[in-house]
């Protein structure tokens, strides 16, 4: 079956992912945990979320004793990087430079941030 985008996740589905991410692996007690400091979660609608994203090729899980430990299937990383190429797709046909002319135009950066742009430019030149 083929991963939803990281986008098209709900709210309380890319919570649990984020605090998987943060913890590197988690139980389910442990992500309620998480989660309820800033909203109230029954175990059963955390647990819910935690197999619909296993379901959905976002989480694994190995079992610990009588629970399960539920991990990642990709990095943070990876899944950000899907979502810049699907977004760069979508709204700018694929070209990537239209995007960072439209950010450095538009995007009110100071020159600090500006400034670091361009020592990415630079340490990427040195790559190639």
């Amino acid at each position: 079956m083929k991963r939803k985008p990281l986008d098209d996740l709900g709210e309380l589905q890319r919570s649990v992912l984020e605090t998987v991410w943060e913890l590197g692996e988690a139980s389910v007690h442990q992500v309620r945990e998480r989660l309820t400091q800033h909203r109230k979660l029954a175990y059963t609608t955390v647990l819910s979320a935690m197999q619909k994203l296993e379901k959905a090729g976002w989480l694994d899980h190995r079992a610990q004793g009588k629970s399960y430990v539920y991990f990642a299937t990709q990095t943070r990383e990876q899944a950000g990087a899907g979502s810049v190429q699907r977004f760069v797709k979508r709204i700018f046909a694929g070209d990537a430079l239209a995007m960072f002319q439209h950010l450095i135009q538009e995007g009110n950066l100071n020159a600090d941030e500006l400034g670091e742009l361009k020592r990415m430019i630079e340490e990427r030149e040195k790559e190639q």
